[in-house]
């Protein structure tokens, strides 16, 4: 059976990242390479069935040599995800932006996290795992995306939510990934920030993962974000992607990779990916909730356990961006979101890509030399459910809205009312002209 490759949307139809002539190039080379250098993870097209589908995994040539390397994956996600050019305002000369749209991986399964769970999620169901453990805040999109992915592979999935010590014993409500999390049946434990600082995530995990084990169930503990040097294959495979899309659209190469970092995996496998393969692309991490130095040391530990021998410092730069804390935001950043919205249709999530998008043109602002003539990929890890928990602080930014004005005039269904035409003055009544 021929499989037709999937090309990746192009949003502006004044920008498009391929052009007809690049679709025919792209039509003619696979055809006559047999499909050659498509990855297993990123299947060619939508067949009935593909999706969901556990499938045999090999890693880019490039990537070859890493430990770890998955031997299965699913297929959980819709990918390649598009890139297009991003107009945003006031950038350096020369400077081009443009947008890899990882938003759009799926609708429950929206953003980043979905690519770490492909190959996490195959290593518990090959473990004969009937149950998954995560971690994180109380509006955690992996958490969301955890308790999806576990559903559709028919596991239970057990959260463990970070909130404050005043809500920690209320109900958490029905908010944004909360209540996705709740429809779907996730049994929630809640801990407050003081608990989970003292604590931590592993050993709390383990707890629960414990106390599982006791029950007789078989639970399969996934880190926070996703995180470990498995889920470091994600980004991996997203670069192989990425390299796909670009030799595809034969003019377009990036000097330069931007995203929000919140727990480490995506940069690691976007900057180790981007070093070993043809990219090459300077990987910049805009960190939304620790210090730099800990996300170095972090990604060390990631890319040493796939036995890479390279060092973070040298693969990936970051940046502090955390401003106020995690998923606390200043009154100028929920602003940046609401106007980029307005100014270019894309809506960011305050908590990841929103901060990173801000402290990225705030750099650009301040440091036009390093940015000038380069062409700049940013990278939208989704999140967009977590707008729904800043409805309160956004209330004064959003649009207008009015009463429609419908005077008496205005010609109702049963025929009264009055319309002009022009100068010519219609009147009708009950269905009669006057």
């Amino acid at each position: 059976m021929l499989l037709r490759p999937a090309l990746p949307v192009a949003v502006s139809s004044t920008l498009p990242l391929f052009s007809h002539l690049a679709a025919v190039r792209r039509r003619c080379s696979i055809a006559a390479t047999g499909m050659a250098g498509v990855s297993a993870a990123s299947p060619a097209a939508a067949q009935i069935g593909s999706f969901l589908s556990k499938k045999p995994y090999a890693p880019p040539s490039w990537a070859s040599h890493l430990a770890l390397a998955p031997s299965h994956t699913f297929s959980l996600g819709h990918f390649p995800t598009p890139i297009h050019q991003w107009n945003l305002p006031n950038l350096p000369e020369g400077t081009e932006v443009w947008i890899k749209r990882d938003d759009l991986s799926g609708m429950q399964l929206s953003g980043n996290k979905v690519r770490k769970l492909e190959f996490l999620l195959s290593d518990a169901v090959a473990q004969g795992a009937d149950c998954v453990i995560t971690v994180g805040g109380i509006q955690s999109n992996h958490c969301r995306a955890t308790a999806v992915a576990a559903k559709y592979l028919n596991l239970d999935c057990y959260l463990i939510l970070r909130t404050s010590k005043l809500l920690v014993d209320q109900d958490p409500g029905l908010v944004g990934n909360l209540l996705v999390e709740r429809l779907l049946g996730a049994h929630i434990d809640l801990v407050s920030k003081e608990e989970y600082g003292k604590i931590g995530s592993v050993a709390l995990a383990d707890l629960l993962k414990k106390r599982l084990l006791e029950e007789g169930r078989k639970p399969y503990v996934i880190p926070v974000g996703g995180s470990n040097s498995l889920g470091t294959w994600g980004y991996i495979e997203a670069v192989r992607e990425l390299e796909q899309q670009i030799h595809l659209s034969g003019d377009v190469q990036f000097d330069d990779i931007v995203v929000a970092c919140g727990s480490g995996g995506t940069i690691a496998g976007l900057a180790l990916g981007s070093k070993l393969s043809s990219l090459k692309a300077k990987v910049h991490a805009f960190s939304v909730c620790d210090d730099p130095e800990y996300f170095y040391d972090y990604v060390q530990g990631l890319i040493d356990g796939l036995q890479s021998g390279l060092d973070s410092h040298d693969i990936v730069s970051i940046q502090n961006a955390k401003g106020l804390g995690y998923a606390m935001n200043t009154a100028e950043e929920l602003k940046f979101v609401k106007d980029i919205a307005t100014a270019t249709g894309i809506v960011l999530d305050p908590v990841y890509s929103g901060k990173g998008a801000y402290a990225m043109l705030k750099d650009m602002a301040d440091n036009p030399s390093k940015w000038k003539g380069r062409k700049v990929l940013f990278v939208h890890t989704g999140g967009l459910l977590g707008l729904y928990d800043k409805v309160d602080q956004m209330s004064s930014l959003a649009g207008s809205w009015r009463r429609m004005d419908l005077e008496e005039s205005v010609p109702r269904k049963d025929g009264t009312g009055r319309i002009c035409f022009g100068q010519v003055e219609r009147a009708i009544a009950n269905g009669r002209r006057k």
